[in-house]
């Protein structure tokens, strides 16, 4: 060790390590929870809303009554009880799955992982929307995987754009390993896959003998009408299915669960076996005693409720204040809006000053692997209350008019993005379409 560079252990750390770089939603949380910033920024779940004098007793009794077994190792593959239970949950988005083939993982974002390491080689190629999941995509990253972006617009992903893309990989002789989507209410841009584009999706999977991972974290939370059918519900041995507690539950419980055909079920609990040993019995009893034996499905009305309400104090707040050229998605349920600022400016250089005027946004260029995004950002409605949302987007216009009229000022152009290899890279191919408010 000389002692002389910021890392002594540089030469030291596996190849894969130089993939993996702080995301843009963590790198704001220390700034973002003070007190006088209001966040738009990370997706937390408004689990205020939940009974908490109820769920207490209820992991006070399971303590009280079945303590040994809750503080106790489990399986691999996860508690049977819990496994059975998911199923119930899946089955309102269509899927039938066997509590058999459901391995039960430390929240969805394990199960990215855990199909990551069974999966992906260095320099394969994964398949994903831009935008998409920057949790993904820093798991992708670390399994040294290529991640291509698909086009999007405001009815999901583009089916001919995915034909698109698979014919040039497949004529350039790359590995495409699978599709990542999060067809629900998506993260970032809070857009929905349209069924037409779910069945043309699953067909080209056919066509193509390309793999689905279908992360579905937000599906419960519709505002507007009951869940689409899944893709898992359209092709069972085509489709590796994503779930979690988080949203519907408590995102502090690390709790969700990966549904599969049952040959990659058994290496899954292989992997997860060598990485937990086994997801933690308190949180899974816990889960199942909710799933169990409380009125879930009535809970999430709740959470819909107040969600609903934010969405539109959100999109009313940005209707009303937003300088014109700004546009934004209008999600029909989930956590997230997505905004477009125009050509003239840069996200991720306006942070500092939206910091400054205290407001937190995730700028755009997180959810791509590519350097696009940076005319884009994410706002998030979920934890803030009406009037903090309110408040948040006055500020945040105050920035995009300052930003604007600085560029006018010193006819500052917009930077050259440069991709991962020093080539420009064009901006957001995603395209809002007709939900613009």
């Amino acid at each position: 060790m000389s002692g002389t560079t910021l890392d002594d252990y540089t030469d030291r750390y596996a190849r894969r390590m130089r993939g993996m770089t702080v995301s843009e939603v963590r790198a704001l949380f220390a700034m973002a929870s003070r007190a006088e910033i209001v966040s738009l920024a990370g997706g937390s779940p408004f689990v205020s809303a939940l009974p908490l004098d109820e769920i207490a007793e209820m992991t006070a009794a399971l303590i009280r009554d079945r303590g040994a077994e809750a503080l106790q190792y489990g399986t691999g593959q996860g508690d049977v009880r819990l496994r059975e239970l998911v199923c119930d949950v899946m089955a309102v988005e269509g899927v039938i799955g066997s509590a058999e083939d459901v391995v039960i993982t430390v929240g969805s974002q394990q199960g990215l992982d855990l199909i990551a390491h069974l999966f992906l080689d260095p320099g394969d190629v994964v398949l994903a929307e831009g935008p998409s999941y920057v949790g993904a995509l820093g798991t992708f990253a670390a399994a040294e995987a290529e991640v291509v972006h698909v086009p999007m617009d405001a009815e999901g992903l583009i089916p001919s754009e995915l034909d698109v893309t698979l014919r040039r990989l497949t004529a350039e002789g790359r590995t495409v390993k699978f599709l990542y989507t999060v067809p629900n209410f998506q993260n970032p841009t809070g857009v929905t896959l349209t069924e037409p584009r779910r069945d043309a999706i699953v067909e080209l999977a056919e066509r193509y003998d390309l793999l689905i991972i279908e992360d579905n974290p937000y599906g419960l939370l519709g505002f507007e009408e009951g869940p689409g059918q899944a893709l898992r519900a359209r092709s069972s041995d085509r489709v590796i299915y994503l779930g979690s507690c988080s949203k519907m539950f408590g995102a502090g419980l690390r709790t969700g669960w990966v549904l599969a055909p049952p040959a990659v079920r058994e290496k899954l609990v292989l992997v997860n076996e060598s990485q937990v040993l086994s997801p933690a019995m308190l949180t899974q009893m816990i889960a199942s005693e909710y799933l169990g034996k409380y009125p879930w499905r009535e809970q999430l009305k709740v959470f819909r409720e107040i969600y609903r309400e934010r969405r539109d104090t959100m999109l009313d707040a940005l209707s009303t204040m937003m300088p014109s050229g700004v546009t934004w998605t209008h999600p029909r349920g989930g956590f997230f809006v997505w905004a477009t600022v125009g050509d003239d400016l840069d996200t991720k250089a306006m942070q500092p000053r939206a910091l400054a005027h205290k407001v937190a946004y995730v700028p755009g260029i997180g959810f791509y692997a590519d350097g696009a995004g940076r005319q884009n950002m994410r706002l998030c409605f979920s934890s803030a209350s009406p009037d903090r949302i309110r408040e948040g987007i006055r500020r945040l216009a105050s920035v995009i008019e300052e930003e604007t009229e600085l560029r006018h000022v010193f006819n500052t152009p917009s930077a050259v993005r440069r991709g991962p290899h020093g080539g420009p890279v064009s901006r957001t191919s995603f395209t809002p379409g007709p939900e613009l408010a």
